[in-house]
């Protein structure tokens, strides 16, 4: 995400670092690159000004912190400025309200309201531990009532059987019913969205709206889409009471400058990011963490939480146990952290929290992508058991069967076998000090190391 205005702004940044003394010159120069990196990422005009001039005023007079150099401070002055920007308002979903709380989802076609509302209630239900319905009153798109029931299907979510021959206002008040009748504790109703905004899309979801009363309204919004961004932003502001903003496709290429002028144009904060098209791929939205990664600076809290999250312990004490007691660092081993890492969103997602010199580095590598991660998967699952546990029986017969059987040439088996001894010598050392065992722990826990 942000993948253009991180460019600039870390450039921004570096021609900062080791500044000796602020002038009028330097701070004018910088501030010009902030403002055509703002706009470069399509941020809407008049937030860009604002932001540039809360950039200026706070550096006039500024007090320099005598542990920081003068670009030093400037740094921090737009790290802090830009999580304001972002940050203000952040808070969590309200879900205090009288069950069910209804979560009422608003947006253009194409913005991702339907998978967003699975999302939604996936994350509420593994997070919060709530009963959730899911209801759609796109009766427009009978294909997206199908694509809303089919991933309630699969996630063990209750949905509500919309019928596209009724009218919308109709579905929204059977589906609100059937929530208070089966007790459910939160509905999420998923509208209709448009290519673009008009007027009977509107008096449609202010209808829906009056009728189920919602606790939070979210508009969801492309992260990709620009200025039709902030154009239906503003619409959606003036037609319903918004309480916060759900960004979408995060992943892709993104300007980013949709984040930032929603938050402004509506007034809401962003409390929710979607980062991926599985149906877990959805965050809670920390301005902190995202300006830390616009900057260069990584987010490793969130890579933590990631680890924490999705690294097996048991898994993870019982090869911190094997290395402890001398025994080998076997491929099977090298299957499974292959898979966590697989789980975690791949490398890129791993290396995209990391600080911008350490994701430099690793990206930079050969084996340091996804489809590499894939191919080895691949290799392993060739393999027979034994040659799992005794990867020095492979021989050059055994390696040709292998690539064979997991359609890559001998020389990718070769690679994958060289990287493993790697990995085993590194392993060793690591067990006979404990270290591995400390870090097992920590990443299983979610927890650091503290010496």
């Amino acid at each position: 995400m942000f993948d253009k205005l991180s460019e600039r702004l870390q450039g921004v940044m570096e021609s900062l670092r080791g500044r000796g003394r602020l002038t009028d010159e330097n701070i004018s120069d910088t501030l010009r690159q902030v403002r055509m990196a703002l706009l470069e990422a399509d941020v809407a005009l008049p937030v860009v000004k604002t932001f540039v001039e809360s950039i200026r005023t706070k550096v006039v007079g500024q007090e320099i912190d005598k542990s920081l150099t003068p670009g030093q401070t400037l740094i921090r002055i737009i790290n802090d400025e830009l999580i304001a920007l972002m940050g203000a308002g952040v808070r969590p979903l309200n879900l205090r309200a009288q069950p069910p709380v209804v979560i009422l989802l608003a947006g253009l076609q194409g913005a991702g309201k339907t998978t967003s509302a699975a999302k939604l209630a996936k994350w509420l239900k593994d997070h919060e531990r709530k009963r959730v319905l899911l209801a759609s009153t796109d009766v427009y798109r009978p294909a997206a009532i199908l694509q809303l029931e089919r991933l309630a299907t699969q996630l063990g979510i209750g949905f509500y059987p919309s019928d596209p021959s009724k009218p919308a206002l109709t579905l929204a008040r059977e589906a609100l019913q059937e929530a208070r009748r089966s007790l459910y504790e939160v509905l999420i109703v998923d509208t209709a969205g448009r290519l673009h905004v008009d007027a009977e899309m509107m008096a449609e979801i202010r209808a829906i709206s009056a009728e189920v009363m919602p606790t939070e309204t979210l508009f969801v919004v492309d992260s990709m889409a620009g200025q039709d961004a902030v154009n239906a932003a503003r619409a959606f502001g003036e037609a319903l009471s918004l309480t916060g903003v759900v960004l979408t496709k995060t992943d892709g290429d993104a300007r980013g400058g949709a984040a930032l002028s929603v938050r402004q144009i509506t007034g809401q904060p962003i409390l929710f990011m979607g980062t991926g098209e599985k149906t877990d791929a959805l965050e809670p939205f920390h301005a902190e963490r995202v300006v830390s990664r616009m900057l260069g600076m990584g987010d490793v809290l969130s890579l933590v939480e990631s680890v924490s999250r999705n690294v097996d312990r048991e898994q993870a004490e019982k090869l911190a146990r094997k290395l402890k007691k001398g025994k080998g660092f076997d491929l099977e081993d090298l299957h499974e952290q292959l898979l966590q890492v697989q789980k975690m969103g791949g490398l890129s997602a791993l290396m995209d929290k990391l600080p911008a010199q350490f994701a430099g580095k690793a990206a930079a590598a050969p084996q340091a992508n996804d489809k590499e991660v894939r191919r080895q998967v691949a290799v392993i699952r060739s393999m027979t058991p034994g040659e799992r546990r005794y990867p020095k029986t492979i021989d050059a017969s055994r390696k040709r069967r292998i690539a064979a059987g997991s359609g890559v040439p001998v020389s990718e088996v070769n690679r994958l076998l060289k990287s493993h001894m790697q990995m085993q010598k590194m392993m060793k050392m690591m067990g006979k000090g404990g270290g591995l065992g400390k870090m097992m722990r920590a990443f299983g826990g979610g927890r650091f190391p503290m010496g």
